[in-house]
C-alpha cells in the first residue's frame, strides 16, 4: 500500500460560512475520519491554523533565520490535511472526493516518495 497526501486548501481572506454550515461540515469530516479509520486507510490527519500563525525557518547565508510566515505568498494556503494508505491513485482519488465534500474545499491528492531499498 502507498501513501497518500490529501491537502485541503482554503483561500486567505474568504468569508467563512455560516456557523450552522460550518458546523455540519465538521460533523462530516467527523464522519469521514471515522470511515477512513475503520476501513484501514487512516494514518494521521489535522487541521492547521490560519497561515498569520506560521512562523518559517530557513538557512541565509549561513545563519538560521526566523521570520513570520507563510512561506508562500499567495491567497491559497494549506488549511489541514490527512495522510492515508491506499492501494492506488484511483482508490486515493475516491477518499479525495469524499474529502473534498466533507471539508467543501478543494483537496490535492500527492503520493509519498518510496523509501530507498537498503
Amino acid at each position: 500500500m502507498k501513501q497518500y497526501l490529501l491537502s485541503v486548501h482554503m483561500v486567505e481572506g474568504q468569508e467563512p460560512p455560516p456557523p450552522d454550515e460550518m458546523q455540519q461540515a465538521f460533523n462530516d469530516v467527523n464522519a469521514l475520519n471515522s470511515e477512513l479509520q475503520k476501513s484501514g486507510a487512516w494514518v494521521f490527519a489535522g487541521g492547521l491554523h490560519p497561515p498569520a500563525t506560521a512562523t518559517v525557518v530557513q538557512i541565509k547565508d549561513g545563519d538560521v533565520l526566523t521570520t513570520d510566515g507563510p512561506f508562500a505568498e499567495t491567497k491559497e494556503q494549506l488549511g489541514g490535511f490527512w495522510v492515508i494508505t491506499a492501494e492506488n491513485l484511483d482508490a486515493a482519488l475516491a477518499w479525495a472526493a469524499k474529502a473534498t465534500k466533507a471539508c467543501r474545499g478543494p483537496v490535492e491528492v500527492r503520493p509519498f516518495q518510496e523509501e530507498p531499498e537498503s
